[in-house]
């Protein structure tokens, strides 16, 4: 990947607002390449606008967003090709196979022949860990933990270089919840991808993310975990300071000294 990305993304000046309401006003914000980025905040804090406003899906008030070097405008085509993107509910096609929900956007964006575009979507749906069978299933025969997968495994159809997850262990079990936080680190060494993941899941901050940032007073704050821990502001003392948070943050540095 050329230089001029290492930083995938770069947002200057964001401000949206919606009727007499501010989100987000004047926000920056730099995207490492290869890094894996938590986004965390309070109720209203507008962490799903951000992302949506990243994806194009939201046009912003005011401020640039650029992704892979290519400005984002609302509404018109974006480098798609080069993100995927795992939203909360999976959104899943529930008419589709997942081998078939995994093969459409080959389909959309590339004039392979079928049967490569068969053995892609396989390769994709191993990748995740699931199996043939999880493959000729439709999503509502499969377990929260397997639709979890196989919309990531729709997200890396495309080979992307950015993967977007919007609370991907929300709904889990905390034993699927830590299979899939496994996954992730597993994609993330092993493909040149950058990941952006909305999570209040305490356990994948601590466990997955290099940086943290965390959306308060309608801007942003980011650093690594270690060090956003100290920050004085009131609401990251209290998130971080939840007895959760710290029984997580223990568990994770015990698994650094092992």
């Amino acid at each position: 990947m050329p230089s001029e990305y290492e930083h995938i993304i770069r947002i200057r000046g964001l401000v949206n607002r919606f009727g007499t309401q501010t989100v987000h006003d004047q926000l920056e914000l730099d995207v490492r390449r290869d890094e894996i980025l938590g986004v965390v905040g309070g109720s209203g804090t507008g962490k799903s606008v951000l992302l949506r406003s990243i994806l194009g899906l939201h046009g912003p008030n005011e401020g640039s967003i650029e992704v892979l070097g290519q400005t984002i405008r609302h509404l018109e085509p974006g480098p798609h090709k080069r993100w995927g993107v795992l939203f909360q509910g999976g959104a899943l096609l529930s008419g589709l196979t997942v081998q078939e929900n995994v093969e459409l956007p080959i389909a959309l964006h590339s004039d392979l022949p079928v049967e490569t575009r068969r053995e892609l979507a396989v390769l994709k749906i191993f990748m995740v860990g699931l199996d043939l069978t999880a493959a000729a299933k439709y999503p509502n025969e499969l377990s929260g933990g397997m639709r979890k997968r196989a919309s990531l495994a729709r997200a890396l159809a495309l080979e992307p270089k950015v993967l977007f997850l919007d609370e991907p262990t929300a709904g889990l079990d905390p034993i699927s919840a830590t299979e899939f936080d496994r996954l992730l680190k597993y994609l993330h060494a092993n493909l040149d991808l950058t990941i952006v993941m909305i999570t209040h899941d305490v356990d994948t901050l601590f466990s997955v993310c290099d940086r943290v940032a965390v959306l308060v007073n309608k801007g942003i704050i980011v650093d690594t975990l270690d060090e956003l821990v100290k920050h004085p502001d009131p609401w990251i003392q209290e998130y971080f300071g939840d007895p959760r948070a710290v029984r997580a943050r223990k568990a994770a540095n015990a698994k650094v000294e092992i």
